[in-house]
């Protein structure tokens, strides 16, 4: 059985590869520390189907050293281990390059056995990923690594891989292919920006294309069926993503249940169930947060339990959930004290600690007043007493209103009351 038509015209060379004109053009840093030949650890960020992965082959290519690949959706500590027993063999004499696909389905374990041999030279790791890389990868391995990003392709960067794959199908199928610019446009613009899934579509079209006249004709009503049977259009760096995530996470916050769920159903007919569980998470502590603060570990149990299943089913709890935050009460008071506390620190508001809460016991000889007099909360009525915790400079700054919500009222009630005793 042949492999995928994206494999068989894999680029063998930086000039092949299509698009990433701000990494790989002359010039550029990506270009130049390849060009280089000597490898940092580097991690690659950016959607499906962009040239991670055929861009740290051609590296592997470059540099000698003996290259594993490891998905980290599949791969496992033994794994890891069977890498790091290589070492110092005969196989491995040049050095090992890791190329670690999904990196973000490593957990801190795995990334952190990882970690020594990539300190020490080791092991040269290029990992890629679809997430930020600043949330899901340790960072004790991001400190030891370079981050590039991978965009979107445009429609005009796909055309003429599809053109260079017409070029091997060719050869092939020992007939020529006749199809129009139009339909390769289309294709490429149907793709998303995703370079395989428009080969995918592309080797389709061969296989249903018709011979006349010793050419395999790819139609106009071939590329439009099969454009037609394919998923939702969707670019998940462009205009449209940005737009449905947007309106998902306002329906939500607006709580209006019907919107977001048919919001919800868009980015999960896209497969973008990535964006649909970030959303979610953010949704519930932004908007919702303190009106309904239990609805926080809910809304994380239904992002793992999705995750964990995946799709179809992954639909069922997302969907209970972004009801869930679509009917709570809403509030941004933790929202809107953080983002005031924050804005004041940027401006270098503040001052020192108050003594009594520093974390040292001694004083020197200028000290004005000797000893911490941290006075203990749990040793008073109530767990509370009166003490000021603020630097001076800003003592009295209010940075969290009680909100007007049930629970939140509640609180602010039961703290009025305990405060005015523990005067």
């Amino acid at each position: 059985m042949p492999s995928p038509l994206a494999d068989r015209v894999r680029p063998k060379s930086i000039d092949e590869v299509c698009g990433q004109h701000h990494l790989l053009d002359e010039g550029k840093v990506l270009r130049r520390i390849i060009e280089s030949g000597q490898m940092p650890n580097l991690i690659f960020y950016g959607p499906s189907g962009v040239g991670k992965t055929t861009v740290a082959n051609i590296i592997a290519e470059k540099c000698g050293k003996k290259l594993y690949h490891l998905n980290a959706t599949t791969a496992s500590t033994a794994d890891i281990k069977a890498i790091i027993d290589s070492l110092n063999t005969i196989e491995a004499v040049g050095g090992v390059l890791l190329y670690l696909d999904e990196i973000q389905y490593f957990n801190k374990k795995q990334q952190q056995i990882l970690l020594q041999y990539i300190e020490n030279g080791d092991i040269t790791l290029i990992a890629s990923t679809t997430e930020n890389p600043y949330f899901y990868v340790y960072n004790a391995i991001l400190s030891r690594s370079t981050v590039f990003e991978f965009k979107t392709l445009l429609a005009e960067d796909i055309v003429p891989v599809l053109k260079r794959a017409i070029t091997v199908l060719e050869g092939e199928m020992k007939v020529a292919i006749a199809v129009s610019d139009e339909n390769l446009k289309k294709i490429a613009r149907s793709a998303a920006g995703d370079v395989r899934r428009a080969l995918n579509t592309l080797d389709l079209c061969t296989l249903t294309a018709s011979i006349t006249d010793g050419k395999a004709q790819i139609t106009d009503e071939t590329v439009e069926q099969l454009l037609a049977n394919s998923s939702v259009r969707y670019d998940r760096e462009g205009d449209e993503h940005y737009d449905i995530v947007s309106a998902y996470q306002k329906s939500m916050r607006g709580s209006d249940p019907d919107a977001a769920i048919y919001y919800l159903g868009r980015l999960l007919a896209a497969g973008d169930i990535q964006s649909a569980c970030r959303r979610l998470l953010v949704c519930a502590n932004e908007d919702v947060g303190l009106a309904y603060p239990q609805i926080i570990p809910i809304v994380k149990a239904a992002v793992d339990t999705a995750l964990q299943v995946g799709m179809p089913e992954a639909r069922i709890p997302l969907a209970n959930a972004v009801i869930l935050v679509a009917t709570s009460p809403k509030s941004t008071t933790g929202h809107d004290a953080i983002n005031e506390a924050m804005a004041d620190i940027e401006k270098g508001i503040g001052g020192d600690i108050p003594r009594h809460l520093q974390n040292k016991h001694f004083d020197g000889e200028d000290a004005k007043v000797k000893g911490q007099h941290y006075l203990y909360p749990h040793s008073f009525p109530n767990h509370y007493v009166e003490q000021q915790y603020l630097p001076d400079r800003i003592k009295n700054k209010k940075y969290y209103k009680f909100g007007d919500n049930a629970t939140e009222q509640k609180f602010a009630e039961y703290w009025n009351k305990i405060k005015k005793n523990g005067k």
